[in-house]
Formats: C-alpha cells, sequence, structure tokens
C-alpha cells in the first residue's frame, strides 16, 4: 500500500551540523522509488531547501512551519506576513541588539550582526562559530537589503535577557512567538510567526488536495513544532534525539538522527527493507 511519509528536517533529516546521513538519504530514495510519496514538513522556508534535499527526490514541502504548501511543484497555499508586523519586528530586534533573520522563500535575508550573535546563542563564540553560521546559511543574504514583501516567519539569536513572554504580550492578537533549537540542546533562537499557522494545518490542507485522509499519513520529527503534525497524521514517529515530551506524544520512537534513525523508522514502519 503507497504510503504519504512528511519528513521534518533539522534533527530528522539532516543532523544538527545540517549533514544530510547516508542512511536517510539512501531510504528516502528507496521509499519513493517503492511508490511511497515523500514530503518535507520544516520550519525552513523554501529559499533553505538546498538542492541536496530536492534530490532525494521528494514529492514536495510544507515550509515555513505550515506557511507555505508545495506539491509536485504546483503552490497550494503561500500565506507571508503583515509588513507593518515585520517593520515593527525589525525595529524591535535592532534597537535590542539581536542577531536575525527574515525567512523568505525569496531568500534569506540575515542582519550584518547575525553571525556573531548566533554564534554566541549556540555557545561557539568567536570566530571559528561565526564561520560554522556562516556555512550554515550559505545562502544567506546579508545586510544591506531592501525589506523582501514575502516574509514567512523571522528568527533571531536569543540572549538571557530577552522576555518572550513580553514579546508576546506585545505582538499579541498580531503574530506568534516561539523559539526553536539549532543543537538539540536547548531554545537558542527565538521566533516570530503567523498566527493560526502551524503543521497540522498545512498537512491537513495538503491532504485534501491529495484526495487522501490524514489517518494515512506518517509524520516524523524531533521537535515541539512537530506536535501538530503528529496530531493530525495516522501514525508518528519521533527521532531519538526528540524531547520527552515529543516522544511521548508519538505512536513510535526511533534511534537518534545520528544512530541512522530514519532509515530504522522507514524499515519499522515497512516502507523500506532492511
Amino acid at each position: 500500500m503507497t504510503s504519504v511519509v512528511l519528513l521534518d528536517i533539522d534533527g530528522t533529516l539532516v543532523d544538527y551540523r545540517t549533514d544530510l546521513p547516508a542512511s536517510a538519504a539512501a531510504a528516502v530514495r528507496t521509499a519513493r522509488a517503492g511508490g511511497h510519496r515523500v514530503y518535507l514538513c520544516t520550519g525552513r522556508s523554501r529559499a533553505e531547501i538546498y538542492p541536496e534535499l530536492w534530490q532525494l527526490g521528494v514529492d514536495g514541502l510544507i515550509g515555513g512551519n505550515g506557511s507555505y504548501v508545495e506539491s509536485s511543484g504546483e503552490v497550494i497555499l503561500h500565506q507571508v506576513m503583515d509588513e507593518t508586523v515585520v517593520a515593527e519586528a525589525i525595529d524591535w530586534m535592532s534597537g535590542d541588539g539581536l542577531g536575525y533573520y527574515l525567512e523568505c522563500n525569496s531568500g534569506l535575508f540575515g542582519s550584518a550582526d547575525l553571525p556573531q550573535r548566533a554564534a554566541a546563542a549556540i555557545g561557539r563564540p568567536g570566530a571559528e562559530g561565526e564561520q560554522f553560521v556562516r556555512s550554515v546559511f550559505p545562502a544567506m543574504i546579508y545586510q544591506p537589503w531592501p525589506v523582501p514583501v514575502d516574509v514567512n516567519k523571522i528568527s533571531f539569536a536569543l540572549r538571557p535577557d530577552v522576555d518572550l513572554d513580553a514579546l508576546a504580550e506585545r505582538f499579541a492578537g498580531r503574530a506568534g512567538i516561539d523559539s526553536w533549537s539549532a543543537t538539540g540542546k536547548g531554545a537558542e533562537f527565538g521566533e516570530i510567526g503567523q498566527l493560526g499557522i502551524h503543521k497540522g494545518a498545512a498537512i491537513e490542507r495538503l491532504a485534501a488536495h491529495l484526495g487522501v485522509p490524514t489517518a494515512g499519513l506518517i509524520g516524523m520529527g524531533d521537535a515541539r513544532s512537530d506536535l501538530e503534525m503528529f496530531a493530525v497524521c495516522g501514525t508518528s514517529v519521533a527521532m531519538g534525539n526528540a524531547p520527552a515530551d515529543v516522544q511521548a506524544a508519538a505512536d513510535l520512537v526511533t534511534d537518534h538522527v545520528d544512530d541512522d534513525g530514519l532509515a530504522k523508522a522507514f524499515v519499522r514502519l515497512g516502507l523500506i527493507d532492511a
């Protein structure tokens, strides 16, 4: 029977160094060759889906944590942030000296100080850490740039003094505030996103387009942003590197991303042979 699989990227398909394990690449290609459909379902915007991921032969993309849906080259949904919210967020982040980047389908647009601020946030301050940040975002466009109009969401490097609850109050009714981890060790980045946008709603939109029941979908992830995906999909799989509450919400827990977790899950689910 043909399955539709939705894969988170960071910490699920790729590791925390953003490397694609050979076992994961082989598993996706083999599943596709066996007739299964595979979609990326990620917080990344389309500009951050680099060629090696498309070359896996995936069927499409849910990006920006649900603000964008594409299937077989057809755009099903693309909802962007209100420009006044984007402008206010930029003023706030710039005024507080927070390195940030705007996540768009047209590109990733970062503040000039993003490498420095992000390196400090992930515990790697200094030139080596800044170079690592630049390598993780090879297509990043650094200031100066005109503010793009297709912003899906905004990420910024966290500091201990940043009060996310106060930020949520500031943008109440206009934007959602969250955080995420680049290392799997804790929240290093804050996020300003769109209200009502999440992976679960986008998956329902994709399922309706494909004419398949959500009960037949398989969702795999490693982060709290994947919980809405788990709630919608008939079968949910948490990576072994996922936090305890994410693992508890899943139907199946596989091994760590660094221990061939994705490939092992594909075997257990019958998507590929051992």
